[in-house]
Parts: C-alpha cells; sequence; structure tokens
C-alpha cells in the first residue's frame, strides 16, 4: 500500500488498519490533513480493502489542531491547511465500506472530529482517554463541518451545550452521550475494534454501502457542500485581530 508520512497503513485480510503517527501528541497539521485526505480516497477506491480501523499509537489517538501550527499561518497556508483538512473529514465520512475508530488516549475537538466520522467507536477506558469539543477553552471557531458532526451524534441543543461548557467525556459517558458506542479496556480497543469491523465486512458490499448512504443522508449533504467557500469563511474568522492576539498567547504559554 502507499506510504505515508503521519500514517501507517497495514493490510491483513482485506482489513486496512491506519494508524495516526504524527510526531509526539499526533496533532493536525497540514501533513495530517492532506495524508489523511489521500488515504482515505484512495482506500475507497482500493477493491482490496473491505473495511477500516482508524487508530492512533498506543495511548495517543489524536490532541487536535496542532495550534502551534496554526499560529504560523499565513492567509494562503491557512487556506492550504483547511482545504486539506475538511477535505480529509469529507472523504472520512464519505467511505462507503464498514469504518470503525478505535480510541486511545486523548482525543479533543479535532481528535473527536476524526473519531465522530466512523461507522462505530471503541474507546478505552480509564482517566487519560477523553473526547469532547473544547474549543471554547480557547475561543476557537468551530469550524461549520465540525458542528455538523457532533451536532449529527448529539443532536442541535446537547452538542451546543456540550461546546459551550467544552465537555470532554471519559469511555462510559461518551458511550451514553452517543459518541462512542463500547468502552472497553485500553489493551482491548484495537482488536475489539477489529473484530467488530470484521462483523461488519460480512455484509454484501453493496447492500452496507447503499445503507450507509441512507442512514446518513442529513449528514451527507451537508459534508458535500462546497468546501471553499467554507474555507473563505474560517479565513474571515480567524482574521479578526484579537483572535490572533489570544492564538499568541496561548502558544506563548505552552513555552513556559
Amino acid at each position: 500500500m502507499q506510504q505515508y508520512d503521519s500514517l501507517t497503513i497495514a493490510l491483513e485480510e482485506s482489513l486496512a488498519t491506519v494508524t495516526i503517527n504524527n510526531g509526539k501528541v499526533n496533532a493536525i497539521d497540514t501533513r495530517l490533513s492532506e495524508d489523511l485526505l489521500a488515504a482515505f480516497t484512495a482506500l475507497e477506491e482500493d477493491q482490496d480493502v473491505s473495511g477500516v480501523v482508524l487508530a492512533g499509537r498506543p495511548g495517543c489517538f489524536c490532541a487536535g489542531l496542532d495550534i502551534k501550527h496554526m499560529a504560523t499561518f499565513t492567509d494562503e497556508t491557512l487556506r492550504k491547511f483547511w482545504h486539506a483538512n475538511l477535505g480529509a473529514i469529507a472523504a472520512m465520512v464519505r467511505l462507503s465500506k464498514p469504518y470503525v475508530a478505535a480510541i486511545t488516549g486523548f482525543a479533543p475537538a479535532g481528535g473527536t472530529v476524526l473519531a465522530l466520522t466512523a461507522d462505530y467507536r471503541v474507546m478505552a477506558i480509564g482517566p487519560k482517554h477523553t473526547m469532547g469539543m473544547n474549543e471554547f477553552n480557547m475561543s476557537l471557531q468551530i469550524p461549520e463541518l465540525y458542528a455538523d458532526l457532533i451536532t449529527y451524534h448529539r443532536g442541535e441543543h446537547a452538542g451546543w451545550v456540550d461546546v459551550q461548557q467544552a465537555t470532554m467525556y471519559h469511555a462510559e459517558a461518551a458511550v451514553a452521550a452517543g459518541l462512542a458506542n463500547e468502552a472497553v479496556a485500553e489493551d482491548e480497543v484495537l482488536e475489539r475494534a477489529t473484530r467488530y469491523c470484521r462483523k461488519l465486512m460480512n455484509v454484501y458490499a453493496p447492500v452496507y454501502a447503499t445503507t450507509k448512504r441512507y442512514q446518513r443522508r442529513k449528514l451527507l449533504e451537508r459534508v458535500n457542500r462546497d468546501i471553499p467557500a467554507q474555507v473563505d469563511e474560517i479565513s474571515r474568522n480567524l482574521d479578526d485581530p484579537r483572535f490572533k492576539m489570544m492564538l499568541e498567547m496561548f502558544v506563548a504559554s505552552l513555552k513556559k
């Protein structure tokens, strides 16, 4: 299979395990976004792949957007990042094949969004394993496509309250909230995700793909909107001088 700088992909008996491997905390930068876009586009077309599991390294799923990386953006590099990032999210949601996320470690904000693109999520039990939309802790604007995903899974009101309160969920609470489907021991997450994906792979592929499209029609309508227009809106939002100042202050606090 094709090689990527920030991902490893292992294919075994028609199941592709995509493992995020991007720096210390698997933060989302331009490289990871471009790799996810390319990988999931290729996985959709690959006739040798019948199912996909998305995982992070042990104890590290994805720490969300790389804020230090974002702080270096010019308008050009900002647009490049968001085109790739939103394109990746769209490709992951559109994947017609069985697709399961194996969540271990911290998965806030953008990490949660990556997990929510999957058909099913298996999450590790324990205090270091959390997911949720915590952008308001830094006064960060949530992109519309991110909001669409949290709304799809939580509903408008509950999703909005989660965002207001920057709620982070441990595994059992994430299952109760509908963000995860199973809570298991950390060392069982990948095995359970793989087993469940293989169960879905037993369904006749055209039946699975068509039914998946029917069941998520409204989400796909949101995903299929014009990405350049969304990038324009993000660019306008992030061009606010006060936001830039807060971003610089946050990055400075990370260096202390």
